[in-house]
């Protein structure tokens, strides 16, 4: 059994199973895709997965904030891309000049990009992102026709696409989806009526791209499904798409230690040895990513079996019964990846596979597998 190298553990990047997902969930559809690469791409590195999702066919790449945008092209990734939260610190010269599309929900926002536009003699390529229900973020539906009439006088603005955010896409029961369609199409046929020009609508993320082909509209727009994690409800196990976990969180055994009846493991205690079995340390902790939760709920895969975490997940350390297995220092163990995929070991703990893979920490340093010789 080899041993991990890093000392403690490690990310495990799969660019080609990212690769096989980018282009299996462009084949479930017949319109544009844009793969959501946030938050460092859910955990999973940027720019290498940008330049990969460019690489599989994505056709536009998605981001929260500007600066993920900016980081973006100065790593050289090409195409169109959205960034969808803006800041009145933002910097939109540079936005601009770098064909950065931008997604308003302020006048004040609308108003700025213009001016810069006008300054930089550019045309801005605007989006806007429509509250059907979500109440969130985005315009309300009655001031949507204000919000056009503006975009419509805005001199250096180009209007591409109206969108939306689903709140329970997921859930093919919840009412939610019918409220929020029919408001949606309320806000194309307003558009339509006052005459605003816009390239394309788009409303479906990854679980609609992958429940629902009536809400595909002009485009989907894939975040977690790309790193074969599960957004979980009626989507089901990610597998049943073709769609292969990207991330795999490695660590080995540092320690073993023989327990007897009545041993207690870990800070106060929350576990109790029922019998003699065989413990083994593990050093990753809740600095790295895993959940503290984890502890009596979770468990982690080794020589192909699942195994459980006992006691308090600790900062830097958790503690794993391996029972009667005659376990080694230096033996492999996988916390989620294959054996076990991020949202099912998330789930145990009360949360999601998107929270796991996002907050895995920077002292695990990130391995990339089938990489192409551009990263």
């Amino acid at each position: 059994m080899s041993s991990v190298s890093s000392n403690r553990g490690y990310a495990e990047i799969h660019l080609g199973a990212f690769e096989h997902n980018v282009r299996e969930l462009k084949s479930k559809v017949k319109t544009q895709l844009m793969i959501v690469v946030k938050a460092d791409a859910y955990g999973h590195g940027a720019v290498p997965c940008a330049l990969a999702a460019r690489s599989a066919g994505a056709d536009w790449l998605g981001v929260a904030y500007v600066d993920e945008a900016l980081q973006l092209r100065h790593n050289k990734v090409a195409g169109p891309i959205l960034a969808w939260l803006l800041h009145p610190e933002d910097n939109f010269e540079e936005a601009l000049s770098e064909s950065i599309d931008l997604s308003v929900s302020t006048l004040d926002q609308l108003h700025r990009i213009n001016q810069v536009a006008q300054k930089l003699d550019v045309e801005a390529s605007i989006h806007i992102e429509i509250d059907t229900g979500l109440s969130r973020s985005g315009i309300p539906l009655e001031n949507l026709e204000t919000w056009l009439t503006e975009v419509k006088n805005s001199s250096h603005c180009k209007l591409i696409s109206l969108w939306s955010h689903l709140a329970a896409s997921e859930d093919l029961s919840h009412r939610a989806n019918e409220v929020q369609l029919q408001n949606f199409q309320a806000a194309i046929q307003l558009a339509d009526e006052i005459g605003v020009s816009y390239e394309f609508v788009h409303v479906a993320n990854s679980a609609a791209t992958l429940l629902s082909p009536e809400l595909h509209f002009g485009m989907v727009r894939c975040g977690i499904a790309a790193y074969g994690v599960t957004p979980g409800g009626d989507v089901g196990d990610i597998k049943s798409h073709n769609l292969r976990p990207v991330m795999r969180i490695v660590s080995e055994i540092a320690q073993v230690r023989r327990l007897e009846t009545g041993d207690g493991v870990s800070y106060n205690h929350t576990w109790i040895a029922s019998k003699p079995t065989n413990v083994g340390l593990i050093p990753v902790g809740y600095a790295d990513g895993i959940p503290r939760s984890a502890g009596n709920k979770a468990q982690i895969t080794y020589q192909g079996k699942q195994f459980p975490i006992v006691g308090t997940v600790c900062m830097d350390q958790f503690v794993v019964d391996f029972g009667d297995e005659d376990i080694r220092v230096g033996d492999e163990i996988e916390i989620f990846g294959n054996g076990i995929d991020a949202h099912t070991f998330n789930q145990t703990t009360g949360g999601i596979g998107y929270e796991l893979v996002t907050r895995i920490g920077s002292r695990l340093e990130k391995r990339y597998v089938d990489s192409h010789e551009h990263l």
